[in-house]
């Protein structure tokens, strides 16, 4: 195959140095107009190739790529996609590369870069996958330091199976929406320290987690389980995620079986799957793990990847502030081993799950990923440059999350996933 990230590649597209999608990215989303309906597409600086488009011109022709071409190009997921397997994903994927490179004119021809070409400012951007499941972990060792060190004993911050296992929760997959649906307030059960019993109403203490999310690409079968040199076999790539929060409604409710209504009100992802073939030159080692895992758990290569990662507050009316700026090199635990141990009783995998980081937390107080930590639980109130304090999100609050890679000249994004806070619904 050839090298897709080799940094000298060019693209006859006018791309600014500042965009997350070079020649060397071209992720994979699903886009909506009035006109074209539904397609799958590729991101090339401004613009979305439309892969549909791409078939009909007889680009992808040669490419076995099965009997659903070109129609697989016309769904409003990628699961049909994904499921052909890393060879189609590949395949195509090297084809773009090779029609958007900048000595190549098949596709200048203002007939054939009308149709397949359209901007991003003129789509929708639909939900990318489909997941029948989610999981959602706990892997950063800062944050999981932090809450403990917030709820429980400072000096035993870390619960004792913390450092042995990948902990992790079975979510809600139905509540998984696009960057740049609205969040409404959820309402719910919560119960002060002082009260001698709960109320109902409104989330008083509602919060962004800054996550990431790998999808799942090639699923296995009930009763199998998935070594850790094969677990990135079955990674189809990464999107950015916010795990919304509603933190007096989960602390009340979260003992004894772990988060419920105070998490599946709303989770939000970014539109572009950036491709773990992408992401390869920013493959890094990941913290050191005492005490080393079980055997089956044990790293031999590298499975982190240097991911440079902000979180934005913008309340309503008012400018953006930078919040949050940490890094995914960070987890303590691996996708490959979140992948792993999810696999290891048997449990069966699904093209197009998603598998979040759980909220990424770096060491420094202008690195964590929730309000819950950089206001430590309220007591210290984020100030904003225009003398607003946010304890917690407000109605009309817009967070959003960015993320990109860079090295060589090469920046390798995510674009980004937003969402604005409106009021709680009238019980």
């Amino acid at each position: 195959m050839a090298n897709l990230n080799d940094p000298a590649l060019r693209s006859w597209i006018d791309i600014p140095p500042t965009s997350d999608f070079p020649i060397q990215n071209l992720p994979f989303g699903v886009f909506e107009t009035e006109e074209r309906g539904t397609r799958l597409a590729v991101a090339i600086g401004d613009y979305a190739l439309d892969l549909y488009a791409v078939a009909q011109f007889g680009f992808f022709s040669d490419l076995d790529l099965g009997p659903k071409m070109p129609k697989v190009f016309r769904r409003r997921t990628l699961n049909q996609f994904i499921a052909l397997g890393r060879p189609a994903w590949r395949a195509v994927r090297e084809r773009v590369s090779e029609l958007l490179r900048h000595d190549n004119e098949a596709l200048r021809s203002d007939e054939v870069m009308r149709e397949c070409l359209v901007r991003q400012s003129e789509v929708r951007m639909l939900r990318p996958v489909k997941p029948n499941n989610y999981t959602d972990f706990y892997s950063s060792i800062e944050h999981a330091t932090n809450v403990g060190m917030m709820f429980r004993d400072p000096a035993n911050a870390l619960l004792p199976n913390w450092r042995h296992i990948p902990i992790g929760y079975h979510g809600r997959a139905s509540s998984i929406v696009v960057s740049g649906t609205d969040i409404r307030r959820p309402n719910g059960q919560r119960k002060a320290p002082d009260a001698d019993a709960p109320t109902f109403g409104p989330s008083q203490q509602l919060d962004f987690e800054l996550e990431m999310a790998f999808v799942v690409g090639k699923g296995s079968a009930l009763g199998d389980t998935i070594p850790l040199q094969y677990a990135e076999d079955h990674i189809f790539g990464l999107v950015l995620f916010n795990d919304w929060s509603a933190r007096d409604i989960q602390s009340w409710e979260y003992v004894p079986l772990g988060p419920f209504l105070g998490k599946s009100f709303g989770s939000s992802i970014s539109p572009w799957v950036v491709t773990l073939d992408a992401l390869e030159p920013f493959r890094v080692a990941g913290p050191v793990q005492e005490p080393e895992p079980l055997l089956y758990l044990r790293h031999v290569n590298a499975h982190n990847f240097d991911i440079n990662l902000e979180v934005g507050l913008q309340p309503e009316g008012s400018p953006e502030t930078v919040v949050s700026r940490t890094n995914f090199q960070h987890m303590y635990w691996s996708m490959a081993q979140q992948l792993t141990h999810q696999s290891s009783n048997g449990c069966n995998l699904e093209v197009g799950d998603l598998y979040a980081s759980g909220t990424i937390s770096g060491p420094t107080p202008d690195s964590l990923g929730s309000m819950l930590e950089l206001a430590w639980r309220g007591t210290r109130p984020v100030v904003l440059p225009t003398g607003e304090e946010r304890k917690f999100l407000h109605d009309g609050d817009t967070v959003t999350m960015r993320g990109y890679c860079e090295n060589n000249g090469i920046r390798i994004g995510f674009g980004e996933v937003n969402g604005t806070i409106l009021p709680a619904s009238v019980s």
